[in-house]
Order: structure tokens, then C-alpha cells, then sequence
């Protein structure tokens, strides 16, 4: 187990911290633990994972139930699987929504997943525009995160897309965002985190470049990194990359996020709310692979990408876009490994 390097200034002068008593309390929050030994050891090994009895699939199967009993099993199909958590600014108080969540995952024997979706600049201002005002803004953000773990275990996904588009934003504000995320992974990793940083896709970066933004964004200090996020590759094209990518970066370990690459097949274009895909295998901690630690339903099947192909806001709950998810696999038999 390596030592946690110290955070990289940013370019051309100090930390720009909040002031001294956020100071203090970040420090405290990094000396609370060590990294969980990225890359030696796999924190989902022996854990369950959490399944939400009230997610959108849930109620909307429920709407069904008498109406549409066909297309409520159907929706059934996803409600039954365990999906990540998503948060970002849109959540008022993320120190007691972390805590709250956290307490009922525990409570339940099961291991939280979080996606921290905040980064300012988020999504280039496309469709998922939004994040923290500024960089101090996501620090406190990161920092009351942090206090809502209170040194319990969890996985984190940090940033979908921050580093794979972080070339949309000016030099100033790249160097800017790869020292967030490097802080975000030392602030989260000490208050009990395994932190997979976000790195694309197999058809968006090569592996040497996505490398090296790994390593700006701090890769030696977290679990390892999370692909294929929102996306539609196949776990094996994923694995193949990750296995490529993992050797440029000391062996870490990945994720592979399969809600929607049923099909495998790769979406260069008209990747938002794209039709004709299905779900992907069911999220598993047993992966029969040493270096993939599981295979997750990041993305929320049924929730949108953005206004596109018919959809609605980035986030906003589409019924037919699932239901098309959950016929698609069915007919398939894409939830099981293949």
C-alpha cells in the first residue's frame, strides 16, 4: 500500500483553498485513512449490491401493474437490478444525503455506489450542463461529500466525461479541473472511498492519451477508473481497453458500466438517447476477470440523455425509452453473461 502523494498545486501559484478552517478539515478528512490499495485488492469482493425499492422502474412497473401487466414485468426487468446512485448540485444539503443513504445501504448489508456529477464546466455546456459554480464551490461540495461517508466503505465514480472532454475548455480551466479531480480523489479516498475516476469509452480516447489524464487527475491515489459510462460498447471491447489502459497506469483495477451495451454494438454517432440498444448483464461483483472489480448499471436505464431522439431533459425519467431497453434484452437474453 503506497502512500498518498501530496496535492498537485495548480499552475502558476498556491492552493487556492477556502480558508484556514476548511484547511483544517480537509486535513483531518485525508489523515482519517490510506488508500484501499488500488490495484492489490478488489473492494466489491464478498459485497452485495444495493437495489432500490422506490426507484422510477419500480413505481412505474407499479403504474402498470393492472394496466400494462405485460410492460410492467417488463420494467420489473430493471427495477430488480442494483444502479448507481447519482449526485450532484441539484441535491441542497450532499452532507445529509450522503449520510442518509449511506446509513440505509449499510443498514441493508450492501455496498453504496455513488456517481459524483458536479465538475464545474460539466458536459461542455451541452445537454448535462451544470456542476459547481467554480472550483472553490466544488471543493466545499467535495469536502461535505466526504463528511456524509463518515469513514464507511463505498464506491465512487468521479466525473462521467471530465476527462475524456476536459479538451472542450481552455488550458487555464483543463489544468484547473484535472487538480479537482486529483484533490476529489484524496479527500474521498480518506474518508473510506474506493474512488474509480471516469475514463471514457473504447471509442473515444486512446489508451496513452486517456493514460495520461489519468495521471493528472491523480489514478495513483484512487481504486482504479470506471468505463464505458452512459455508453453502448460491449464488456469485451471494454475489457480489452481496460486491460490496455490498466498496464499504462500500475496495474488498477476498472469498471465496466453495461445498463445499455446489450447489443455491443459501438455508437460513434448519435450516441444521446440512441435507439435500438438493450441493457447489458446484470451488475455482478463476480466478473471472472482480476482486473475488472464489477460490472455496474452506472447509467440508469430510462433516464434520459438529453433532448434528443425524442427525450426528454438530461435526467428526466423516459418509460419507452426503458421499456424499448427491457424488450430488447429480453429477446436478446442480454442480462446474462455471455
Amino acid at each position: 500500500m503506497s502512500a498518498r502523494r501530496p496535492v498537485r498545486a495548480a499552475r502558476g501559484g498556491r492552493r487556492p483553498w477556502l480558508h484556514a478552517g476548511a484547511t483544517a478539515s480537509l486535513t483531518a478528512f485525508l489523515v482519517l485513512g490510506a488508500p484501499q490499495g488500488a490495484g492489490q485488492s478488489n473492494p466489491f469482493a464478498g459485497k452485495r449490491l444495493w437495489v432500490n425499492p422506490e426507484s422510477p422502474a419500480r413505481t412505474q412497473a407499479n403504474q402498470w401493474a393492472r394496466s400494462r401487466p405485460g410492460d410492467a414485468a417488463l420494467m420489473r426487468l430493471i427495477a430488480d437490478q442494483p444502479q448507481a446512485i447519482w449526485m450532484g448540485e441539484w441535491m441542497r444539503d450532499i452532507r445529509r444525503e450522503v449520510d442518509s443513504r449511506v446509513t440505509r445501504i449499510a443498514a441493508a448489508g450492501a455496498l453504496p455506489v455513488f456517481v459524483v456529477y458536479t465538475i464545474p464546466h460539466r458536459d461542455c455546456g451541452l445537454y448535462s450542463a451544470g456542476g459547481a459554480r467554480n472550483g472553490n464551490d466544488y471543493r466545499r461540495w467535495i469536502l461535505n461529500f466526504a463528511r456524509g461517508l463518515r469513514n464507511r466503505p463505498a464506491a465512487v465514480i468521479l466525473e462521467p466525461d471530465g476527462l475524456a472532454s476536459a479538451d472542450c475548455m481552455p488550458a487555464r480551466l483543463q489544468d484547473e479541473r484535472y487538480v479537482l479531480m486529483r484533490e476529489a480523489v484524496e479527500v474521498l479516498t480518506g474518508a473510506g472511498a474506493s474512488v474509480y475516476i471516469d475514463a471514457g469509452n473504447a471509442n473515444w480516447k486512446p489508451a496513452n492519451v486517456m493514460a495520461g489524464l489519468l495521471r493528472r487527475a491523480g489514478i495513483e491515489g484512487a481504486q482504479g477508473f470506471a468505463l464505458n459510462v452512459s455508453n453502448f460498447h460491449s464488456a469485451q471491447v471494454n475489457v480489452a481497453y481496460g486491460e490496455r489502459l490498466s498496464r499504462l497506469v500500475g496495474g488498477k483495477h476498472f469498471v465496466i458500466d453495461t445498463s445499455r451495451n446489450g447489443r455491443g454494438a459501438a455508437v460513434e454517432r448519435g450516441w444521446c438517447n440512441t435507439p435500438n440498444q438493450a441493457l447489458g448483464r446484470a451488475p455482478t461483483t463476480r466478473t471472472g476477470h482480476p482486473l475488472v472489480d464489477a460490472y455496474l448499471w452506472i447509467k440508469t436505464p430510462g433516464e434520459s440523455d438529453g433532448t434528443c431522439n425524442g427525450g426528454p431533459r438530461a435526467g428526466g425519467w423516459w418509460a419507452e425509452y426503458a421499456l424499448e431497453l427491457s424488450r430488447a434484452a429480453e429477446a436478446l437474453g442480454s442480462l446474462a453473461p455471455r
